[in-house]
């Protein structure tokens, strides 16, 4: 089945133009970096400064906080101004938000860390939105800034552990990596040029209608898993058994990095990513229960496969939906629901009191495991009579 046209082009750069998207990409990879290095201090921030579980883990999720708005304003303004202006001055925003966290690092304020993971998440949440158009737009894949960004959340929080770990004034040297990292991935982005031109929407408003179902229907109820199992993987698990610094840091490395690898050659299939997701997470229960660090680094690489695969196809399937004059607020939607999920290891500290943090994680395995079902019986649902 192939599905009209809905919309006149409006890319003003070929699909083939990959060099400005290579340059551009690397804005991306800044983002990742940004997430994750707060991740892999998180244990520091709690010896050094006496934080108390309840709140670093706010503090992590205070990013989201501030990207899903972020998310939401900048997707449909990067469709109505063009994305390379959003995306670099969500860049230099990004920037800006470590500074303030190095400075709360440096003079012990630790008032710093909530404006500063606050504004880490606006500037990340701009760049996913704007920043995902236009590299798509530019170099014809809609793969590539998944990859920059799972790139960057490998890379940021294992360089982040490893500087905190080794190096003098760690609440600050770990930071540094990101604000070079940001000012050469502006350098570069520069030279790349704007994507977008507004164009009159051509189709029925049936075929809009049609394809924004198949997205809600088939994209968005897949979004959340995106980053519960990454956020499982490097928070929920190094938490519960009380790992190092070191090993915090790896495994925010190891899931990031298998999605990564994974992500390069992945099949658009929701259900392999819901499967590997369900595995992940079971390992993990088990690895909880036992304190078995080994196992938690075998639940993270099948976590970050998982990762990898969901992020894979939510994003190819956003670019095969999305009419062209919507991409950017429609890949936001999809990164917004996504980002929902990082909330997981929040949720999941409200409930331990209820019971143990193993049964929690198995019972988000049987939801995964029923969510992979009900994806393997929709796609074997006869597609007949629903084009319109």
């Amino acid at each position: 089945m192939t599905a009209s046209p809905v919309t006149a082009p409006v890319a003003a750069v070929p699909a083939t133009a990959g060099a400005p998207g290579a340059r551009a990409a690397w804005i991306m990879l800044a983002s990742g970096w940004s997430a994750n290095q707060f991740s892999a201090l998180l244990g520091a921030y709690r010896g050094r400064f006496g934080l108390t579980e309840s709140t670093v883990t706010g503090l992590f999720a205070v990013y989201v906080v501030g990207l899903i708005p972020a998310l939401l304003i900048a997707g449909p303004l990067a469709d109505r101004r063009g994305r390379r202006r959003v995306a670099l001055a969500a860049l230099a925003l990004n920037v800006l938000s470590t500074l303030l966290l190095m400075a709360g690092g440096a003079w012990g304020h630790t008032w710093l860390l909530l404006p500063g993971r606050f504004l880490t998440g606006v500037g990340a949440g701009a760049l996913l939105a704007a920043g995902s158009a236009w590299i798509k737009e530019l170099s014809g894949s809609p793969r590539r800034a998944g990859l920059f960004v799972s790139a960057g959340f490998a890379t940021g929080g294992l360089a982040a552990a490893l500087i905190a770990r080794w190096a003098p004034w760690p609440m600050v040297t770990a930071y540094v990596p990101h604000v070079l990292l940001g000012a050469a991935a502006g350098w570069l982005a520069l030279a790349a040029p704007e994507t977008h031109r507004p164009a009159r929407p051509l189709g029925s408003a049936a075929a809009h209608e049609h394809t924004g179902r198949r997205f809600r229907r088939t994209v968005l109820p897949l979004a959340p898993w995106v980053f519960t199992a990454p956020t499982i993987g490097f928070v929920t698990l190094p938490s519960t058994l009380h790992t190092g610094l070191v090993l915090t840091g790896l495994a925010t490395a190891v899931v990031p990095g298998t999605g990564l690898l994974t992500a390069r050659r992945a099949p658009s299939t929701p259900t392999a990513g819901l499967l590997a997701v369900a595995a992940g997470t079971a390992t993990a229960a088990v690895a909880a229960a036992t304190g078995n660090e080994p196992l938690a680094l075998l639940a993270a690489v099948v976590l970050g496969a998982g990762y990898g695969l969901a992020l894979t196809y939510g994003l190819t399937r956003t670019a095969a939906l999305a009419p062209p004059h919507r991409l950017a607020r429609w890949t936001a939607r999809f990164w917004t629901v996504a980002y929902l999920g990082m909330f997981t290891p929040y949720v999941l500290t409200l409930l331990g009191h209820l019971t143990t943090t193993p049964s929690l994680l198995a019972a988000v395995a049987l939801l995964a495991l029923a969510h992979a079902g009900f994806a393997a019986f929709q796609a074997g649902r006869p597609t007949r009579g629903r084009t319109p």
